[in-house]
């Protein structure tokens, strides 16, 4: 397992991005849940941020692609909108204790 951060850098409702050798991840904390996903848009293979850690549309509640406006589930990954709709992103095995963040890409 890689430890992305500890627990009080990614508060509720925050999006961040990690580079991890031979993956970028970003990480999103939901009704104090952290998911994790490749940060990679199933699209074009693009990168998911439109600014350093902006990963979510403006009310929060969904991860937005800044290539072409997809949105995705952030509990699932799936795509619910735009040309990307079906596919998911790439789920990475994430875990939580007092120590951090950490995922297992």
């Amino acid at each position: 397992m890689i430890r992305l951060c500890a627990p009080e850098e990614l508060a509720e409702g925050q999006s961040r991005g990690f580079s991890l050798p031979g993956t970028r991840v970003l990480a999103v904390r939901r009704a104090g849940r952290v998911y994790a996903y490749e940060n990679r848009c199933p699209h074009r293979n693009t990168p998911l941020e439109w600014q350093a850690d902006r990963f979510l549309d403006q009310s929060g509640t969904l991860i937005q692609c800044a290539s072409h406006g997809a949105l995705f589930s952030i509990e699932t990954g799936e795509c619910v909108s735009g040309p990307c709709v079906g596919q998911e992103l790439n789920l990475i095995p994430c875990e939580e204790n007092a120590q951090g963040i950490w995922v297992d890409p």
